[in-house]
């Protein structure tokens, strides 16, 4: 057993933990900093989707960096801690045991599976989607020389691989909810993804569920649905959530949140002041209502991780980490789909008192521009204060960056009437005229219905 002692022990391998050493080093450059990984290589979390097809094809392409002016001056251990021990600081792992003064939990998450098919798994060719290298690369090689693969779950996850097993060629059949990504965008934003998808080849099956996966000896032969018809398939990926990994935490009698996180608070301290929490791994709170929430993303765990890090020793900055905006952004064939905050339906299931402004233009001006194509944004507002709280973007590849101002516009409590006066750089071949700002036209339909 190798013993080593520490100033600081990060327990993970994924973006959150490389964010926190990386914040640690340059806050705190005199103290140990040690990271424990499982795993030699990581890979990028929303990069695993792209391993299924064209665009990466393998899961070396997705490796994740520390980089390597971090991994030089920390202690970078491959190996799997098994126990922690909050009141004497000390952890074990199989070859290792660990004395530490502060310790961030960055276990990330795991796949979840609803239990009525968690049975399933016990099928060779049912899968989920794990975070690690080695699982990716054993449902890549399963997948090998099945021709029908059915989807189950039309989150980000479930489309972005139903899209890719596509570009490979298999017959694809995805299902899930009302509509694709339900729980991100509004109907009337989500029937363009659908079309796309539909035009892509890939079989979709709205509006139900999989009620039960059949099968034959130890192999999964199909899906039978809510309404009782059954979708045949050779593979069945399960691509239903995930949920926090949080059994070391639990096992160290670390409090737990709603939906199973380990519960901190703004500054990602547990009820311990020198143990934090970071990363899919935490319990989140949802910027806009305060809910509990499951929303897992690479971004709010880097965020999660600076202010983590920089609180170790201290409070900097009375600001501590608000909550979580719900902001993702994705590629479905050539089109990008953005969105931030609230929808329309969550707005309503909440009882906000909301309203909406809309407007499609065009991404180049003037519109003969080659390659310029339509661009649509939708804004959420309070009705009482114009306040955004939310906003869907569907466009060409500049799209991600607009949701990333839609969501910096929640972040900071803009209103519509802020929006509205918005100067933004444009130019001919990048952006949508001055005249026509996607942004500034949607927040000047909201105050017009106000």
């Amino acid at each position: 057993m190798n013993h080593i002692k520490t100033d600081i022990l990060i327990i993970g391998g994924g973006p959150a933990a490389m964010v926190a050493a990386a914040t640690a080093l340059e806050h705190y450059p005199q103290k140990q900093i040690t990271l424990v990984k499982k795993d030699q290589v990581a890979l990028v979390p929303c990069g695993i989707p792209y391993i299924f097809g064209t665009t990466l094809g393998s899961s070396e392409k997705d490796a994740m960096s520390c980089g390597g002016a971090v991994a030089e001056k920390i202690g970078i251990v491959v190996d799997e801690i098994t126990a922690v021990d909050i009141a004497a600081k000390t952890a074990t792992a199989r070859a290792h045991d660990f004395v530490f003064e502060k310790l961030i939990f960055a276990t990330g998450s795991i796949p979840f599976v609803h239990e009525t098919l968690r049975p399933a798994l016990a099928l060779q060719n049912v899968f989920t989607i794990d975070k690690d290298k080695a699982a990716i690369d054993r449902v890549v090689a399963a997948l090998e020389g099945r021709a029908r693969v059915i989807v189950v779950g039309t989150g980000f996850i479930g489309v972005e691989i139903a899209e890719q097993l596509r570009s490979a060629h298999k017959e694809v059949t995805l299902i899930g909810g009302r509509h694709l990504l339900a729980g991100s965008f509004d109907a009337d934003m989500a029937q363009e993804a659908e079309k796309i998808m539909q035009d892509l080849g890939v079989h979709l099956a709205m509006g139900q569920h999989a009620s039960e996966v059949l099968s034959e000896g130890t192999l999964a032969t199909g899906v039978r649905l809510c309404d009782g018809s059954v979708i045949e398939g050779d593979a069945i990926i399960l691509a239903t959530g995930y949920q926090p990994n949080t059994a070391l935490a639990a096992q160290a009698g670390l409090k737990l949140a709603r939906y199973g996180g380990i519960w901190v608070d703004e500054y990602m301290r547990t009820r311990n002041k020198d143990i934090f929490a970071i990363g899919d791994c935490c319990g989140r709170r949802d910027f806009i209502t305060r809910d509990p929430s499951k929303v897992m993303l690479a971004s709010t765990s880097a965020a999660e991780a600076r202010v983590a890090a920089m609180s170790l020793y201290g409070l900097k900055h009375l600001k501590g980490f608000n909550g979580t905006i719900a902001i993702f952004s994705t590629m479905i064939g050539s089109r990008a789909f953005g969105c931030a905050g609230v929808t329309e339906a969550q707005a309503k299931a909440q009882g906000i008192e909301y309203v909406s402004g809309y407007f499609e233009g065009m991404n180049r001006h003037p519109t003969t521009i080659p390659g310029a194509s339509k661009q649509s944004v939708k804004l959420i507002a309070l009705r009482s204060s114009g306040q955004i709280i939310g906003g869907q973007v569907i466009g060409d590849r500049e799209a991600g960056e607009i949701i990333n101002i839609i969501g910096l516009a929640i972040e900071a409590e803009l209103t519509a009437h802020h929006l509205v006066s918005l100067q933004v750089a444009t130019q001919p071949l990048l952006t949508a005229a001055p005249t026509a700002y996607p942004i500034v036209k949607a927040a000047q339909k909201i105050l017009l219905q106000r």
